[in-house]
C-alpha cells in the first residue's frame, strides 16, 4: 500500500495546490507566477504538472507540494503532511508513543495540555468570557481553556505519559530554583492555545483571572515554538486573508476572537508572539509578517488607542513597510481596544473603523498635527522625526513623491525642502540588508554561469528524447573547446542539478521551432563571455606592466589583447551571418 505522502500526491495535483496560494498563468504545458519566495516584477516561478514539481529561475526555490506548503506556510514536514492530508481526505496513522521522536512527543504534550485546560473551564470563567461578548460556540471553536490555581495540577496530569524533560522542553512546567521538583508555568489563567499554520497546538498565552501579575504570560521559545515565526490565529485567518486581499493585525487574543466572531476572519494577533524584523532574521527563516505578506500585501493595523498601542503600530508599520506592504492604520476611539469596540458598539462599528483606516504615513501625519497644536516649528520637527522615516521606507519614488506632496499640503512646508530632509535620513537596517542582498545583474560570472546552465539543460533534455532536435556531439565538442574540459567531466558536474535544468530547458525552448538557432546563440554568448573574462584579466596585467615601466611585457600583453578582441569581433560577425 502506498504511503500517506504518496496517496496525497496522487490525489492533489500540484497546480491545484499552488493555485490556491498564487495566481497561475498557463505557459504551454506548464504554469507560471510571480515567485512568493522573493520579490520580482516578472514571473519566474514555474509549475510543471507532468513532473509534479515547481522551480523558480529567479531564486532557485524548487520542490513538490510538501516543500511548497512547508516554505509558504512556515511549517515542518509533519505540519505540511497534516494540512495536505486533511485536504486530500487521507487518514494519517495515530500518534504512537513508542515510535515518536522527541519533537513529536513535544507536540503531543502540548496537545494533551490543551485538552486539560479545556476541561477545566468552569462556570465563573465562562461567565467572564460571556461578559466580554464571547459566544459559547466561539469559546469552543478557539479551544479557550483555564489553568487551575494549582501549582502542580497539569504536571500531575501529564507526568505518567511524558518525562520531566519533555514537559519542561515544551514550556509547560518550570524547575523549582535551588530545589528538586517542578511546578506548572500557567496557574489561575484563561488559556488561549497558539497554533501553527496547520492547526497544531504549539504554545499557550494565559491571561490572569482575577488579581495577579503579570497580566499576560506566554510560553517561552521551545523546539516547536518560536515567537518570531508565528502569529496568533493565522491558521484560521489565512483563507480569508487570501479571499479579501488584506489582513487585520490586532494586539490581544480577545481582540482577535471577537473580530473573528464579528465576521472579520482575516484578523491575526501579535499577543503571545513577537513581530520580527526581516532584517535581523537568520538565513532561511521566515518572519511572521512575511508569512502574512505572502497571503496579501495589504494590511490594516488596529491596535489600542493609547501610547503603547501607538508605539506598537509604529513598529509593526516599519516592519511591514520594509516588506513592501501597503500599510493602513485604523483609528479607534480613545482608551478603546478592538474587543471593547466590538462588544459595546457591534460589528458595524468595527467595520466602519476598518473601512476608514488611513495609510500609515497619513495616520502619523495626523498624529503629528495633534501633538503640534498649531506650533509650526514643532510640526516641522515631528514631520522630520516621525513621518519622513516612513516615506523613506517606501520602495517607489512615485509613492514617495505623492506622500511628500501630501505632507507639504498639510504642513505648508515646500515639497523640495521635505525631499532634502528625506535624503538626509540614514538608511534603515532593513533597506541596507535588502541592498546588500541584490546581486550585480549580468556581471560576467553570473551571466556566464546562466548561459552554461541553459546549454547543459538543453543537452540533458535532448539526450533523453527518442530523437534529438540538435547535434549533441557537435555541441559537446564546442563546449569542450570553450571550457577546456572533457564532456564527461562537464556532464558529471551537471548531474546533481539535472532535473531542474531540464525543466528550465523545456519551459524556455520546448514550445518553439528554433532550438538549433537558440543553441548556437548560447554558444556564441558563452564563448564571448569567457573571452571578455580573459580580456578583463589582461587589462589588469597591462595596467600593472605600465605601472612597473615594463615596455616589452606591455607590448606582449597588448598583442594578446588584440588577438582576443579579434576573436570577439569574429563571434559578432558569425552571429550576424547566422541570423
Amino acid at each position: 500500500m502506498d504511503s500517506p505522502a504518496q496517496q496525497i500526491k496522487e490525489r492533489l495535483p500540484i497546480e491545484e495546490i499552488i493555485s490556491s496560494y498564487l495566481k497561475l498563468i498557463p505557459a504551454g504545458r506548464n504554469f507560471k507566477a510571480k515567485c512568493p519566495f522573493h520579490n520580482e516584477k516578472t514571473p519566474s516561478f514555474f509549475v510543471s504538472p507532468e513532473r509534479n514539481s515547481y522551480y523558480c529561475f529567479g531564486c532557485g526555490a524548487k520542490g513538490d507540494i510538501f516543500t511548497f506548503v512547508e516554505e509558504f506556510e512556515g511549517l515542518d514536514f509533519r505540519g505540511a503532511l497534516k494540512l495536505l492530508a486533511e485536504r486530500a481526505g487521507v487518514t494519517l496513522a495515530p500518534y504512537n508513543q513508542k515510535t515518536a521522536d522527541e519533537k513529536e512527543r513535544l507536540y503531543q504534550a502540548v496537545a494533551e495540555a490543551a485538552k486539560y485546560f479545556e476541561q477545566n473551564l468552569n462556570p465563573d470563567v465562562l461567565k467572564y468570557l460571556e461578559s466580554r461578548g464571547l459566544e459559547e460556540k466561539t469559546i469552543r471553536d478557539f479551544r479557550i481553556g483555564f489553568a487551575l490555581d494549582d501549582w502542580r495540577g497539569l504536571y500531575q496530569h501529564l507526568k505518567s505519559k511524558f518525562t520531566d524533560r519533555e514537559l519542561e522542553l515544551s514550556g509547560l512546567i518550570k524547575k523549582i530554583e535551588g530545589k528538586t521538583g517542578y511546578y506548572d508555568r500557567f496557574r489561575k489563567r484563561i488559556i488561549f492555545p497558539i497554533t501553527d499554520s496547520s492547526g497544531r497546538v504549539i504554545a499557550f498565552s494565559g491571561r490572569i483571572f482575577g488579581e495577579g501579575e503579570p497580566k499576560y504570560l506566554n510560553s517561552p521559545d521551545t523546539p516547536i515554538f518560536s515567537k518570531q515565526l508565528v502569529l496568533y490565529g493565522l491558521d484560521r485567518a489565512k483563507e480569508s486573508i487570501r479571499k479579501n486581499n488584506f489582513s487585520i493585525l490586532v494586539e490581544g487574543q480577545m481582540d482577535l476572537v471577537l473580530s473573528h466572531q464579528a465576521g472579520f476572519r482575516n484578523t491575526v494577533a501579535t499577543s503571545g508572539t513577537a513581530l520580527s524584523d526581516p532584517a535581523t532574521m537568520t538565513e532561511n527563516v521566515i518572519s511572521n509578517l512575511s508569512l502574512v505578506r505572502r497571503l496579501s500585501e495589504n494590511i490594516v493595523l488596529a491596535f489600542d488607542a493609547d501610547k503603547a498601542g501607538l508605539r506598537a503600530a509604529e513598529r509593526a508599520g516599519r516592519i511591514a513597510l520594509s516588506l513592501s506592504m501597503d500599510v493602513k492604520v485604523a483609528a479607534l476611539p480613545p482608551d478603546i481596544d478592538p474587543a471593547d469596540l466590538i462588544a459595546r458598539s457591534g460589528a458595524d462599528a468595527w467595520r466602519e473603523a476598518i473601512r476608514n483606516s488611513k495609510h500609515l504615513i497619513l495616520f502619523m501625519l495626523d498624529k503629528a498635527g495633534d501633538i503640534a497644536q498649531g506650533d509650526g516649528r514643532k510640526m516641522v520637527r515631528l514631520i522630520r522625526e516621525k513621518v519622513l522615516p516612513y516615506v523613506g521606507a517606501l520602495q517607489s519614488s512615485v509613492e514617495q513623491a505623492y506622500f511628500l506632496q501630501k505632507i507639504s499640503d498639510f504642513s505648508g512646508t515646500p515639497a523640495t525642502a521635505l525631499k532634502e530632509d528625506l535624503e538626509k535620513i540614514p538608511i534603515s537596517s532593513a533597506e541596507r540588508a535588502e541592498i546588500q542582498n541584490i546581486p550585480a545583474e549580468d556581471s560576467p560570472p553570473y551571466r556566464k554561469d546562466n548561459i552554461l546552465r541553459r546549454l547543459l539543460g538543453i543537452i540533458l533534455w535532448q539526450r533523453d528524447l527518442a530523437e534529438s532536435e540538435i547535434d549533441l556531439e557537435k555541441i559537446l565538442k564546442e563546449l569542450e573547446e570553450i571550457l577546456n574540459r572533457s564532456s564527461v567531466d562537464i556532464l558529471r558536474d551537471a548531474a546533481d542539478s539535472g532535473e531542474d535544468w531540464i525543466f528550465e530547458a523545456e519551459v524556455l525552448y520546448g514550445a518553439g521551432d528554433s532550438l538549433g538557432r537558440d543553441v548556437q546563440e548560447l554558444l556564441y554568448n558563452l564563448k564571448e563571455e569567457y573571452l571578455k573574462e580573459v580580456l578583463f584579466k589582461k587589462a589588469g596585467e597591462l595596467e600593472k606592466a605600465e605601472r612597473e615601466r615594463a615596455p616589452e611585457r606591455s607590448r606582449m600583453i597588448l598583442e594578446e589583447i588584440n588577438v582576443i578582441n579579434k576573436e570577439i569581433e569574429e563571434i559578432a560577425n558569425k552571429r550576424l551571418n547566422h541570423k
